[in-house]
């Protein structure tokens, strides 16, 4: 076959033409492959044979008033696998199960932290013993992905005395990774699981630092050190609290764990927390590296529920600590003032369509305002509520923030129980014929029926019973301090309330024997009906009476007289004011 000049020029140059083309093609791959992608190629090339090594961070160290430690971080030790697989994950694992014990339920979490990432060392002991790392170290060239790292774990120097407040750490649970909330953490990091570790986790967690490990195509290390510069963690500021330590000590001393009590101390005009205990309580330093199950049963079957807060998760009926909230409201109202009587004298109860008792059987006589709050005259005061009538006693409870919060900075605070309005609550309670307004009114008027507080609530009422009728939103640590005005009585009003508090604690009143020697002190028992089992003791005070440095309030379970608290409650007093005791008086 024979081809015309022209058409053979025309296919060489058609040739040249493709091969030009392609020539380009080529050199605009390589210049898009080595010169604009070079980062990214080189990237994945790194990807490949590095692996990033969590750092973790220092969290916050924690401090009480005067610089003494709540929560301190000690070196510590973790153990992860880096693994390509979930399967050889869990091969790794039963390698290393020949060398130190390894459950089946560790296996599975060390996949699930695995699974959420891939790229990172799956944790399998995040608080390892050293004798276990001893003997890891022994055998690490048996295991090529083992990572052996020095890590802070968190130390509470105090224990219990302060598990309350200060809370715990704990791994990320799977359901908190698939929250929102904590989007920018991964499995296997340590979180704040209670207390101010969890309220103030964004501040006292720091940042997580990085180091580079090279490994082979099979995801086994082959070099540690070097492989890249390392960028080291960030230690999180520290958090100063409002806490008096040496108060907060003494406090875990009294109640200790043979009581089931609740004891809160502020500062009346700050709202500063100066010690929050509950007892019985629980060591926070356990939780660490994740609780061992029998400690954690054991906490949970206790009968005194030491993980239950009785400071702001306990709601209980107020008892007679309510009676001041009782005197506000009539005297706001214009009904009595401190030397009004009432039309029935104490004989021992009051009858309204059944026989009210009063806690005294022999009874108080005619007595005035002044005298029903000292001598806790629950006569006195069912003939005030009735006064009052039950929608001005709700109205009132409200006004005093007696259905909120306290909005002390910790998590979990329980809202308290209170009706939100005088008709339809009851009415969807109870049905429209299944309740009087006056026996309800009886029951509010002395703290109990459809009221339950909690005890940092009514320490925050007192708080402006303490002061001008300002109540302090209670701080743990210092925030912008809130104080918000719930009692509207003048200066000579608040003076002769804080008086008849005042003997309350003498010998004229129910906590005579919890008098301090040198120092006047304002307050108001309750003992709280709790059938079957026996009343709860309450106290809620001040002292000194004349111008309150502290507000303490104290809840004690089963404690059957509130003087019990009362004698707790002004010991803490004693102890913040630093003042002498008195001989012990017994008057009831």
């Amino acid at each position: 076959m024979s081809f015309h000049p022209n058409d053979v020029a025309r296919r060489a140059a058609a040739s040249r033409a493709l091969l030009a083309l392609g020539f380009v093609a080529l050199v605009g791959a390589f210049f898009r492959a080595q010169v604009l992608r070079n980062r990214e190629y080189v990237a994945q090339a790194e990807e490949n044979r590095l692996r990033e090594v969590p750092l973790p961070a220092p969290r916050g160290i924690i401090y009480d008033r005067t610089g003494a430690v709540i929560a301190e971080n000690l070196p510590g030790y973790s153990v992860s696998l880096l693994s390509p697989t979930a399967d050889s994950l869990r091969t790794a694992m039963r390698r290393l199960s020949n060398i130190i014990p390894i459950t089946d339920d560790q296996v599975e979490a060390a996949v699930r932290r695995w699974r959420r990432a891939p790229t990172r060392p799956a944790v399998i002991l995040p608080d390892a013993p050293f004798d276990v790392v001893a003997v890891l170290e022994e055998r690490r060239i048996e295991n090529p992905g083992l990572i052996i790292q020095s890590t802070p774990k968190r130390y509470y120097p105090e224990g219990p005395a302060v598990s309350a407040f200060v809370g715990y750490t704990g791994e990320i649970t799977e359901k908190e990774l698939g929250d929102s909330t904590w989007s920018e953490y991964t499995a296997g990091q340590q979180i704040g699981k209670g207390g101010l570790e969890r309220q103030y986790e964004k501040q006292l967690r720091g940042a997580e630092g990085v180091r580079f490990v090279e490994v082979d195509a099979r995801g086994r290390v082959v070099r540690e050190a070097g492989a890249r510069q390392d960028r080291p963690p960030q230690s999180a500021p520290a958090l100063r609290t409002n806490i008096d330590m040496e108060l907060q000590r003494f406090v875990a001393e009294l109640v200790g764990d043979s009581l089931r009590a609740g004891v809160v101390a502020l500062e009346p005009t700050s709202g500063a927390v100066l010690a929050l205990y509950s007892g019985p309580s629980y060591d926070p330093n356990r939780f660490i590296g994740g609780i061992p199950a029998d400690y954690w049963r054991d906490l949970n079957t206790d009968p005194k529920r030491p993980l239950y807060n009785k400071v702001i998760q306990g709601r209980y009926p107020p008892a007679s600590t309510w009676k001041l909230a009782t005197s506000v409201m009539g005297m706001e109202a214009g009904l009595v003032n401190l030397d009004t009587r009432m039309p029935v004298p104490c004989t021992g109860g009051f009858r309204f369509g059944r026989y009210f008792k009063c806690w005294n059987k022999r009874g108080h006589g005619n007595v005035n305002l002044r005298q029903a709050i000292e001598q806790s005259c629950d006569v006195f005061f069912y003939q005030l509520g009735l006064k009052l009538g039950l929608s001005r006693l709700v109205a009132g409870g409200i006004k005093l923030k007696m259905r909120e919060r306290s909005g002390v900075d910790l998590p979990n605070e329980t809202q308290p129980a209170f009706p939100r309005d005088a008709q339809n609550y009851f009415n969807q309670r109870y049905g429209v014929r299944g309740w009087v307004a006056g026996s309800v009114s009886l029951n509010l008027s002395i703290g109990q029926g459809e009221n339950a507080q909690t005890l940092i609530n009514m320490a925050r009422f007192y708080t402006a019973l303490a002061t001008d009728g300002h109540a302090a939103r209670p701080e743990i640590v210092s925030r912008r301090p809130e104080r918000e005005r719930i009692i509207n009585l003048d200066s000579a009003q608040m003076q002769g309330l804080r008086d008849a508090m005042a003997g309350v604690v003498s010998g004229r009143g129910t906590a005579g024997s919890a008098r301090i020697q040198g120092i006047t002190v304002a307050g108001k028992t309750g003992t709280a009906q709790n059938p079957p089992n026996p009343d709860h003791a309450w106290f809620v005070g001040f002292a000194p009476a004349e111008a309150p440095k502290v507000v303490v309030a104290v809840f004690v379970e089963y404690g059957e007289h509130g003087y019990v608290a009362a004698r707790l409650a002004t010991k803490v007093m004693e102890k913040y004011l630093k003042v002498s005791a008195a001989p012990t008086v017994v008057t009831e």
